[in-house]
């Protein structure tokens, strides 16, 4: 998606879980830049606390290894400082906020805030949008995915295709491909799984 697209997103929804969103690499789009600020309220301290860890995997796959699968750790909490921290310092246009929350056996439940205020768009959609959504992530051959169970527009319940049609609208503003969020994306380097329990989610590399 537009909002999962880009360069930016990409490393937010995949190391972020597909991180994302689901979200490193979702979890990890990239909008067309312009001065943008970000509303939310979050560490900068977790956001680097995940900097460092996507560094230190980096490192460490990059050296010979032999042993067995090494994981990382990172916390709810750090991994929406992180997402805030790459909206805001990224200057995303759209995309204003993407927040998870994770739970055990891969399920995830996520908010999405888009803002197309002075675009240029159909009438019928809002220049604000809420998106609420629950889904399971997969993690299959060195991809990852959201498998989307329910999906809700502020409180009503509304089909994929919905959010698809919006998301292919800002690609158009942004000048960039069209997605979905149920879309697979390639897991960032080194990464080999993705396992989420409440409030934390580990990565094997």
């Amino acid at each position: 998606m537009v909002i999962l697209r880009s360069a930016m997103m990409k490393k937010v929804c995949l190391f972020g879980v597909v991180l994302l969103a689901a979200a490193a690499g979702l979890v990890f789009l990239v909008l067309s830049r312009k001065d943008a600020s970000s509303a939310q309220n979050y560490s900068v301290e977790e956001a680097l606390n995940v900097l460092q860890a996507i560094e230190k995997v980096r490192t460490e796959t990059s050296q010979p290894w032999n042993g067995p699968l090494r994981e990382i750790t990172v916390s709810e909490s750090e991994l929406n400082s992180y997402i805030a921290h790459r909206i805001e310092t990224e200057g995303e246009e759209i995309m204003k906020e993407l927040r998870l929350k994770l739970f055990d056996g891969n399920r995830v439940e996520g908010k999405i805030h888009l803002d197309l205020r002075g675009r240029d768009i159909p009438r019928f959609i809002r220049p604000e949008l809420n998106f609420y959504f629950k889904a399971d992530v997969v993690v299959s051959a060195g991809q990852i995915r959201l498998d989307v169970k329910e999906l809700f527009l502020e409180d009503e319940p509304i089909k994929l295709e919905l959010l698809d049609m919006v998301i292919g609208i800002a690609a158009k503003l942004s000048n960039q491909e069209p997605a979905s969020l149920n879309d697979w994306y390639e897991l960032p380097y080194g990464i080999k799984d993705v396992k989420t329990h409440k409030g934390r989610a580990r990565f094997f590399y």
